[in-house]
């Protein structure tokens, strides 16, 4: 069985039958978990071992866990930093930034695929303009380069502990005010301002092999007036998959989102979306409109979109209790302690 283009979410923290009937869809392809999901480590290894064992190949699990204001799971978990911390590292001390957003990459993975998801949407790679109350501190920095360089070192942490990332927000949602889970976001500048800016980061993460890419629920007025970049032929076939040359797998933003309210209905959403090139729609917090996607989905596969996804599944199994018990957990845990300390004292200046 392939896995299917459609990533839903789950009620609580445990199974359902309903969830399992749905899961056991070969239109669905993946689960996204929320903080909603998550009781302690245990129990969410628990759900992710019944999750996978419903399909073969399993299905795929994420969840958005990058840090700062946007880690589902805390108590049991180690407390990512904001991004815009190392940003701020960088601009002091370059080596010392990239050694620590490496360490806090693996761990950030680490931790996750020890019991059982399968990688998170991470990082963010939208530029740090000072305007996206949404993107804020997610954000690495204002440069371009800063943030290229930053987000390839907190991927080649990921990658050691087995995790693919999955580089968000593109082609930018830095650039504007509005937040696209409750407005429609409009970015009117143009093509070649956005190339030599918001676009060199996910340029550069696909050339360091970047598995997976979230387009943004933002128009751009002046390139594409009729789409969002999830949306559209134009950003995710001509410039994502031609003139950057990816070929990994492309994630819609939620299609419950307000940013994505006048493509149509939910089924009339995720049919421009995956259309216009993406792999996999994602629904979440309405069942309801999910299974109302799902039905509307054609139930034959396809192949190119299953190999893709695939290169998501995570690559280390490492049991919860090793995991803790080993130096190099220990290690990177007191590396995160101690940008906490130096970021208090700062605090107190």
């Amino acid at each position: 069985m392939s896995l299917g283009p459609l990533m839903l979410d789950l009620e609580g923290v445990e199974l359902s039958p309903e969830d399992c009937e749905l899961l056991a869809d070969p239109r669905v392809g993946g689960v996204i978990l929320f903080s909603r999901n998550y009781h302690s480590p245990e129990q969410l290894a628990q759900l992710c071992s019944e999750i996978h064992a419903i399909r073969t190949p399993p299905l795929l699990i994420g969840v958005d866990h990058e840090g700062g204001r946007v880690q589902r799971f805390r108590d049991g978990f180690t407390e990512i930093p904001p991004m815009a911390r190392f940003g701020k590292q960088f601009d002091q001390n370059n080596r010392q930034a990239h050694l620590d957003i490496e360490s806090v990459g693996w761990l950030m993975a680490i931790e996750l695929l020890s019991c059982g998801v399968d990688f998170s949407f991470a990082p963010v790679l939208d530029l740090s303009h000072g305007v996206s109350g949404v993107i804020g501190d997610r954000a690495f920095h204002r440069k371009p380069e800063a943030v290229s360089s930053l987000a390839q070192s907190w991927m080649r942490g990921m990658h050691r502990a087995g995790m693919g990332a999955v580089g968000k927000h593109f082609p930018g949602h830095g650039g504007v005010k509005a937040d696209s889970h409750v407005e429609v976001p409009i970015d009117d500048r143009s093509l070649a301002d956005l190339l030599v800016d918001d676009i060199i980061p996910f340029e550069r993460m696909i050339h360091y092999g970047m598995e997976g890419v979230m387009p943004a629920h933002v128009y751009y007025s002046a390139i594409d007036p009729d789409h969002p970049a999830g949306f559209s032929p134009f950003w995710l076939q001509k410039i994502l998959r031609g003139r950057l040359g990816f070929n990994g797998a492309i994630f819609s933003d939620d299609l419950s989102m307000e940013g994505a309210g006048l493509i149509g209905g939910y089924a009339e959403r995720a049919g421009v979306a995956l259309e216009a090139g993406c792999d996999m729609v994602l629904v979440c917090n309405h069942r309801g409109h999910a299974v109302e996607v799902l039905y509307s989905l054609s139930p034959q596969g396809n192949p190119l979109g299953t190999a893709r996804l695939a290169r998501l599944h995570g690559r280390s199994r490492i049991e919860r209790k090793e995991l803790v018990e080993s130096e190099q957990w220990r290690q990177a845990v007191e590396r995160i302690h101690g940008l906490e300390e130096v970021h208090t004292r700062e605090m107190e200046l």
